[in-house]
């Protein structure tokens, strides 16, 4: 009685079996496998968009698009991984075909402005930038929206985005200290100097906004390091930017005793420092 027990739903699985391999069920399977193929494919594209060196990257989506040219997120990818590689002007073309694709987005318009900045087209990045409507109001767009007004020296909207920009974000550090820059391109020092303290306290390891800061202290004539986070490699660095600012403003004798402290402070021979030294004594 067991046996005969046993064999009956031994002989329904056969007959499930025998079910799954009509053409039906084959397609079913195949069905089934390809659904599987296109997950493992979106983790591979999370993969090289992310952590795969960014050349490698650009070649599996150059290769993956031979075989579906029109499908946008091989697109994106193709574009995103260009400008991962740093190479701006085949990025910015493969943006531009990413923004004309029927399924592009909003952001894909801005990801065009952005690449087209890299390239300095700034004309390029201002009409990408307006195709992208009022309501898309993102961090991203608005710190764009301001490279563009600085580059355009239209300085109300530049801060104005700016400001936008700072309160759309939880890292504010960068925004600022660009916009800290475009003050400082202005001439206008204490601004920037403070907006560049803002930075760096929001990201004590930032260490532009650290240098542009000394020039900003430089351009005021303060000649004096700004009590801020540094390590001995960092200051070494900053009495060397503060120095060249001395020369600069006219202050010879400063920036010389400013680029003998920056090589006594080097944990390292201070090259560049020590040439500036030799070409300031040799007259």
């Amino acid at each position: 009685m067991r046996q005969s027990i046993l064999v009956t739903p031994c002989l329904i699985g056969a007959l499930a079996l025998s079910a799954c391999m009509k053409p039906d069920g084959k397609e079913t399977v195949e069905r089934a496998f390809q659904d599987v193929n296109v997950v493992d494919e979106h983790n591979l594209n999370d993969v090289m968009l992310t952590v795969a060196d960014p050349n490698e990257a650009v070649s599996y989506f150059q290769r993956s698009l031979k075989s579906s040219p029109d499908r946008i997120d091989f697109q994106r990818g193709l574009a995103t991984s260009m400008i991962r590689a740093k190479r701006n002007t085949e990025a910015a073309s493969a943006w531009k075909k990413v923004a004309a694709h029927p399924e592009a987005t909003v952001e894909d318009k801005v990801s065009l402005a952005d690449a087209l900045i890299r390239t300095g087209d700034w004309k390029g990045a201002k009409a990408a930038l307006d195709s992208v409507p009022p309501t898309h109001e993102t961090y991203r767009r608005y710190r764009l929206e301001a490279m563009v007004a600085d580059a355009n020296k239209e300085w109300k909207r530049a801060d104005s985005f700016y400001e936008i920009a700072t309160g759309l974000t939880t890292q504010p550090a960068k925004v600022m200290n660009n916009w800290g820059y475009s003050k400082l391109s202005r001439g206008s020092y204490a601004q920037a100097e403070r907006l560049f303290s803002d930075a760096i306290r929001q990201d004590p390891s930032l260490f532009t906004a650290k240098n542009n800061m000394v020039l900003a202290r430089g351009a005021q004539r303060n000649y004096t390091l700004p009590v801020i986070p540094l390590d001995q490699t960092e200051r070494a660095q900053l009495l060397h930017t503060l120095a060249l600012s001395a020369v600069k403003q006219g202050d010879v004798k400063t920036g010389e005793n400013l680029l003998r402290e920056a090589i006594a402070t080097h944990p390292q021979h201070f090259e560049a420092a020590a040439r500036s030294l030799a070409a300031l004594e040799n007259g």
